[in-house]
């Protein structure tokens, strides 16, 4: 149990992080022409809803039986590692 409540506090923190990276673009996305906010509106769309995803997964993990949790955990893994290269791809695309 201890492993499971270490991993879920890992990935809170880390959504926190993901969480002011989206503010970040959002901002950035306030300042750019017409054309780039388009574009960023659209990435902060599918960031957004990645994040979510890993947001229900987490909720499911913290609510999931000592039992289920490797599978759970595999989950979280794909979700989480989905939306740490979206966020990459976001910030180079737009720095």
């Amino acid at each position: 149990m201890a492993e499971r409540d270490a991993y879920i506090d890992k990935a809170k923190a880390q959504l926190d992080q993901w969480n002011a990276e989206i503010d970040k673009l959002e901002a950035r996305a306030r300042e750019a022409s017409a054309d780039s906010e388009i574009a960023y509106r659209e990435t902060l769309q599918d960031l957004r809803g990645k994040r979510d995803a890993l947001e229900e997964k987490l909720k499911e993990t913290q609510q999931s039986s000592e039992a289920a949790w490797s599978d759970m955990k595999a989950g979280m893994d794909a979700a989480w590692a989905n939306l740490s290269e979206a966020i990459k791809n976001a910030q180079s695309r737009f720095n």
